[in-house]
């Protein structure tokens, strides 16, 4: 049974209620006004606040601050692994110095001692037992961070272990040698004699200033963008991901401004701490910045697929006649695109071109897979599960209308008149769609 709602949830509740209405459901003389758009626009606010207040984002980004202790070192250890043989890793001690500028007096201090663990990351000296170990380790960061964002995107098959091996290794080893690279391009082109000459003139020079404090966090947004779009086990499209890689970027800026002004304010108290307050302060710093990380990440969710922004993570239940027609759709989008050859169907594929949330048809999926007329093939795309001149219509309908969740009921008593009537409305049914198969619905558009 659900938790009771406190007194003060009660008198709230009513106001949200009617919030969401509004959002979600304008009066028909609001279309087309300002105060419609600023509707739609609110929307995205108004679900990134819900989906906090109720916990799931803040129980990912503490549970990803224990893996990040365990595999920080490692991590870092390993994306400069290509650097450091070629003697540059100290080119992006400035990057991570930004990142942990937030900290205070202490950033420097914590920046000097992950670098001089860097530094003694030697591969003669780990051994093949410490190697692996180390590999293990990143592994299982990448795998806890690529669970966040696919339960952000509500994936539920994520990568295999070998295209986890492969993707992510090539992106840590090569990423921070792009980024190296971007940064010399940038200063190289910053110095250019062209750039000092526009910099004598205002207010060029002034914009050029301007730019370069802007540019780590322009760098930040760039990564964001670059995680939303390669770590979730889908297809993410540009704009959705630019979207959530901005609002992340200016969010972990603005927190960053915050946290290092109530750094600087609490002196005495971090005094009480002792050695312990650089721990604490980081533990606290990295859990916003995971926080901020998955709230661009739903932002992008919630921009690619607009129609989960009104029910979130709650449970969507379509009725009965819905599900059905759901189910039909499905065979006939699967079926009809497999025998062409035109393209191969994923549930975020359907969800989107039916404009459905993916959770709303998963189980539909399921039970299809369950009566063997769908099967999920290696690249995580649906097939037919057999010739669609043997896949009845009856049987789709069978599969979907006899998916039944919970504990099953005992005999329960029957009213004879209503189970006739019921027998009779069943045999009509079956009647109606006897001996046609999905090759029949494929050849009626």
């Amino acid at each position: 049974a659900p938790a009771p709602m406190s007194g003060s949830m009660r008198m709230i509740q009513p106001i949200l209620t009617r919030l969401e209405h509004w959002l979600f459901e304008p009066p028909e003389s609001l279309i087309g006004k300002p105060l419609w758009t600023l509707a739609r626009i609110l929307r995205y606010p108004y679900a990134l606040v819900r989906d906090v207040m109720r916990g799931d984002l803040t129980l990912r980004a503490m549970s990803l601050i224990y893996t990040t202790l365990l595999s920080i070192v490692p991590l870092i250890a390993l994306s400069f692994s290509v650097l450091k043989g070629l003697g540059y890793h100290r080119d992006l001690e400035p990057v991570l110095y930004s990142f942990l500028e937030p900290l205070g007096d202490r950033a420097y201090e914590l920046t000097a001692q992950v670098m001089g663990f860097v530094d003694n990351v030697r591969g003669g000296l780990l051994g093949s037992i410490g190697l692996v170990f180390l590999l293990y380790t990143v592994i299982s960061m990448v795998q806890k961070v690529e669970e966040s964002f696919n339960f952000v995107w509500r994936v539920e098959q994520p990568r295999s272990l070998g295209r986890r091996f492969s993707e992510y290794l090539s992106v840590m080893v090569v990423g921070p040698a792009l980024i190296v690279a971007a940064l010399g391009l940038i200063a190289a082109f910053g110095s250019s004699t062209f750039m000092q000459t526009v910099a004598e003139y205002e207010p060029f020079g002034t914009g050029l200033v301007i730019l370069g404090h802007l540019m780590p966090y322009l760098l930040v947004t760039g990564v964001f963008t670059f995680m939303y779009g390669f770590i979730p086990n889908c297809q993410v499209q540009f704009r959705a991901a630019l979207i959530g890689g901005l609002f992340a970027g200016a969010l972990w800026a603005a927190s960053g401004l915050i946290f290092a002004s109530f750094i600087a304010g609490s002196t005495q108290t971090m005094v009480i701490y002792a050695g312990f307050a650089i721990v604490i302060v980081a533990l606290f710093w990295l859990y916003i910045s995971w926080l901020v990380l998955l709230l661009g990440a739903q932002l992008a969710f919630y921009v690619q697929n607009p129609q989960y922004l009104r029910p979130g993570r709650g449970e969507i239940h379509l009725n009965s006649s819905l599900r059905e027609r759901v189910a039909l759709s499905i065979m006939y989008l699967i079926v009809c695109d497999y025998r062409d050859a035109q393209r191969r169907w994923t549930i975020n594929g359907l969800a989107e071109h039916l404009e459905l949330p993916g959770a709303a048809l998963g189980p539909i999926v399921t039970a299809l897979e369950q009566k063997n007329l769908l099967i999920l093939a290696d690249d995580d795309t649906w097939v037919p599960g057999r010739d669609p001149d043997q896949i009845h219509l009856s049987d789709v309908l069978d599969a979907v209308r006899h998916d039944t969740a919970g504990p099953r009921l005992g005999k329960i008593r029957d009213i004879g008149p209503a189970v006739t009537a019921a027998r009779s409305a069943e045999a009509a049914l079956k009647e109606s769609l006897k001996g046609k198969t999905v090759k029949d619905l494929m050849e009626e558009k």
